[in-house]
């Protein structure tokens, strides 16, 4: 198929890529450069031509002739979505409709979003949540995300196959490494500092899964019969690596020798949620995730170990969202809309 890609510079994007063009697709990138100082490490043996584009501005012509859109190019994470929300609805939900719409209008068969197990947001104590569960999304983000599925679903006809796809937390090395998701930062802190000092209890739940695994599953929504896929929402992830935040802190304390791990009281952040992946599991033929998070931290401490990882490397603005963000609005290269300045 000839699949375009939006956000094929970015942490997930830029391993989904290369695994498509090994299974044979067309692929055509979209990306608007925010995060291409990011890298830390050189690991793509080749990459797909790239329209340099924000996704606000795409227009039919840049869909014809596709046959599929997969859809990774949003604001995340939670702390950008509280710093600007207002153009996080905007292009986190407004331009996520409008991109369907126009693909749709393309004549573009498959439609394939990426949405986030997020969206449970707090669940009950011992509630295993699953796709039919009430959403209850917390952040700005996760409310996007919500707000995209509820909008998009609609749009659902013989020509048109939304699927949704609620990725559990992503963790795991990339070239355009992020280390604002738990499970890297926590292995950053290992490594540059030794010590794991958790401010809360670590009690809260949260599902796992690693970025090579995301790929996995949208290359097996790709190679799925439509009516298989037409507008299902599938939890990503493994019932297997639904963790306890402090279960993550302790396995990552392990994996990197002489790392102290501490905890605090039980404070800040209230989500928790446990997701059941028993759908995608036994309705995605081909669908396994190969990643847990002791294996995603020795990939980490390989990478780091590699590219001699430093503090300042770590904490700097190259491989964390927001503080990526920040810099180019406070050296004028973004305007108050995110768009770059000429």
């Amino acid at each position: 198929m000839r699949v375009l890609v939006t956000g094929t510079e970015g942490y997930l994007g830029c391993l989904l890529a290369p695994e498509l063009l090994r299974d044979g697709h067309d692929v055509v990138g979209v990306d608007t450069g925010y995060y291409t100082t990011g890298w830390l490490y050189h690991g793509l043996d080749r990459t797909p031509q790239t329209l340099v584009k924000d996704i606000r501005h795409l227009e039919v012509a840049d869909l014809e002739g596709v046959d599929a859109v997969v859809h990774m190019a949003e604001l995340s994470n939670d702390p950008l979505g509280a710093l600007i929300p207002d153009i996080t609805y905007v292009v986190n939900h407004e331009a996520s409709v409008r991109l369907a719409r126009l693909a749709k209008q393309a004549g573009v068969r498959r439609f394939v979003y990426m949405s986030s197990c997020s969206v449970y947001g707090v669940a009950e104590e011992g509630v295993v949540v699953d796709e039919s569960s009430p959403t209850n999304p917390q952040t700005a983000y996760a409310v996007c995300k919500t707000l995209v599925e509820r909008d998009v679903a609609p749009l659902a006809d013989d020509a048109f196959a939304p699927t949704f796809l609620r990725n559990a937390t992503a963790f795991g090395a990339s070239p355009r490494m992020r280390f604002d998701i738990v499970l890297n930062n926590l292995a950053g802190l290992a490594w540059t500092t030794r010590r794991i000092a958790m401010t809360s209890d670590g009690t809260p739940w949260r599902p796992l899964v690693h970025g090579l695994d995301i790929a996995k599953a949208i290359r097996c929504v790709l190679d799925a019969p439509l009516d298989a896929v037409h507008g299902e929402v599938f939890n990503v992830g493994s019932d297997e690596q639904n963790y306890r935040v402090r279960d993550i802190a302790e396995t990552v304390g392990e994996v990197f020798p002489g790392c102290e791990v501490t905890f605090g009281d039980n404070a800040g952040d209230n989500r928790s949620y446990r997701v059941s992946f028993e759908k995608i599991s036994k309705q995605l033929p081909g669908f396994a995730c190969d990643w847990d998070a002791r294996r995603g931290a020795e990939q980490l401490r390989g990478v780091f170990e590699r590219v001699q990882l430093d503090e300042a490397v770590f904490t700097g603005p190259g491989h964390t969202r927001l503080k990526r963000l920040e810099q180019l609005m406070r050296t004028g290269q973004l305007d108050d809309q995110l768009f770059w300045r000429s």
